[in-house]
């Protein structure tokens, strides 16, 4: 993670807080970028094989878990172990947003500014901004 930080792929804004805990995991060429005044907390996971983008003033409750990618596991010859990656494209979270507790984010996902994501909810597609969502998969409750 230093070395991440060091190279400029790892950026986080000023007074963001990091809780304990908290697993930030990078590829040699992912970027992650957390933006000002952001909390994750406990036991937060943050996953890029290429990018995820968090916005100013966002929380991540306790054991969410955003990664742009996911093990393949196609080939059945080969352990899942070994088979390497796949990704529908980088993560963007607004700014503003919630994520409740357990909150899962998968690839190629974009959630918009102003959005609260339910607890253990699991966000498959795109969340438009002033959104509330939940579910599994997440689906939009309210619009504000």
């Amino acid at each position: 993670m230093l070395e991440a930080l060091d190279e400029g792929r790892l950026r986080i804004g000023e007074g963001t807080l990091l809780e304990p805990g908290c697993w930030l995991t990078l590829a040699p060429e992912a970027r992650i970028e957390i933006g000002a005044d952001c909390f994750l907390n406990r036991n937060t996971m943050i996953a890029a094989l290429e990018r995820v983008e968090i916005g100013d003033h966002t929380m991540l409750a306790n054991g969410c878990f955003v990664g742009d990618s996911a093990h393949r596991f196609d080939d059945p010859e080969t352990p899942v172990t070994q088979q390497g990656f796949t990704t529908k494209g980088p993560v963007r979270i607004g700014a503003n947003c919630w994520l409740g507790a357990n909150v899962v984010v998968t690839s190629g996902v974009t959630i918009g500014e102003r959005c609260v994501i339910g607890a253990n909810s699991v966000v498959t597609r795109d969340i438009p901004p002033g959104t509330v969502a939940a579910g599994n998969p997440a689906r939009a409750l309210e619009r504000k």
